[in-house]
Order: C-alpha cells, then sequence, then structure tokens
C-alpha cells in the first residue's frame, strides 16, 4: 500500500491482497513520519 505522508489524517478501506477481505486502513501523519497506523478487519 502507498501512504501519503502530506495527508496528515486519513481513513480509507482496502481489500487485502491475500485473502480479499476489506480491511480499514487508518494512519496519521506529522508530514515527515507516520505516527500512528491500524490495519482492522470490518468483515462481519
Amino acid at each position: 500500500m502507498i501512504i501519503d505522508k502530506s495527508i496528515y489524517n486519513d481513513s480509507y478501506i482496502e481489500d487485502c491482497e491475500v485473502c480479499c477481505n476489506p480491511i480499514e486502513i487508518s494512519y496519521s501523519s506529522n508530514g515527515n513520519e507516520i505516527t500512528s497506523f491500524s490495519a482492522d478487519s470490518i468483515e462481519q
């Protein structure tokens, strides 16, 4: 996955490349580095 560090906070849904199940990607950045990151399954 590609993360744009110029976007300070973002959350989006992407399909897993291995199992094709949806995952929610959330991250925060200070412009230079990623300060938080999470990837959580949203499959019920």
